[in-house]
């Protein structure tokens, strides 16, 4: 019986998910939860988010000094979304040969 209950409650905590986060919605709280962004650094995407909403992940990434592709990723992973979107970085076209 004490087995069963253990597999369900680690079931249970396994299929648990995290919420995404729209960064044109999101509270501080709601950022400040996401690993990577602090205090300050919320301040900056509150402070430049009430100037207009975010259009899209390069233009959060252009207006808030700090956001590169590895941390965009990151905050994409744990839910953030900007307009409904998933960071997708921008793909790498291979060098011509001569």
């Amino acid at each position: 019986m004490r087995n069963k209950i253990a597999a369900t409650a680690i079931a249970l905590l396994t299929s648990v998910t995290w919420a995404q986060v729209d960064l044109n919605k999101a509270n501080e709280i709601e950022l400040d939860g996401l690993k990577g962004l602090g205090p300050s650094m919320t301040r900056l995407i509150m402070d430049e988010r009430q100037q207009k909403p975010f259009r899209d992940w390069p233009d959060f990434m252009q207006r808030v000094q700090g956001i590169a592709p590895k941390k965009a990723a990151s905050l994409s992973d744990q839910g953030l979304r900007v307009q409904g979107q998933a960071y997708a970085p921008a793909p790498r076209h291979p060098a011509k040969k001569p």
